[in-house]
């Protein structure tokens, strides 16, 4: 049982960053660094968010109002763009990709001894609905990572998610306000190139 690789050719993504980030990757044509947080929802690597730079400011500007919300400190919400290839691809709407998930499951769980009192849990933030920090489904991402590391089987370039998030976009909607695909970097390579979206920071 193997994921498949998602799509053909570059695609194009938007990550939200500081406007001082955002130079410096221009200018230097550098590599993000990766995000390690146990909550981060497709894994360890680096964020983007596909073909919507408005969403990418939008949460830019929310770490800038929410500071304690994560690590990085943002004062200038901003948005860089960057050409992508996916590469070896963990695509979680795949069926082979969810399978491959549901089996590093079972290894986390038999990590622990069985005892599901020691697994981490997806939570929402406080009044909120939405299972903002996934230190679960991080856990079992980066359970697949290691254990496809432990048996040299090919790692993955990246992992590619769809969300849905936020209130129903109108009463009994099968959408959300917030919906969205989300792809995690964990080869810099994969990244070709960054370039300065034709959004504004100021909106």
């Amino acid at each position: 049982m193997e994921a498949q690789t998602y799509g053909q050719g570059l695609i194009i993504g938007y990550h939200g960053c500081d406007q001082s980030v955002r130079d410096l990757l221009i200018a230097v044509n550098t590599a993000f660094k990766a995000s390690e947080n146990g909550y981060d929802w497709l894994g360890h690597g680096m964020y983007f968010w596909a073909g919507d730079p408005e969403r990418a400011l939008e949460f830019a500007q929310f770490k800038k109002d929410h500071p304690k919300q994560g690590k990085s400190i943002i004062e200038i919400p901003s948005v860089v763009g960057a050409v992508i290839d996916l590469g070896y691809c963990l695509d979680l709407v795949n069926s082979g990709s969810l399978k491959l998930l549901k089996i590093a499951y079972e290894l986390l769980i038999a990590k622990i001894g069985n005892s599901k009192d020691l697994l981490p849990f997806n939570k929402s933030l406080k009044g909120g609905h939405d299972l903002i920090f996934r230190f679960l489904d991080c856990a079992v991402i980066e359970t697949l990572h290691s254990d496809r590391k432990k048996h040299n089987s090919p790692a993955f370039d990246s992992v590619r998610g769809v969300f849905w998030e936020g209130e129903e976009l109108y009463e009994n909607a099968g959408f959300k306000e917030k919906n969205h695909i989300q792809i995690c970097i964990r080869n810099a390579d994969c990244i070709k190139g960054f370039f300065i979206p034709r959004i504004s920071s100021e909106k």
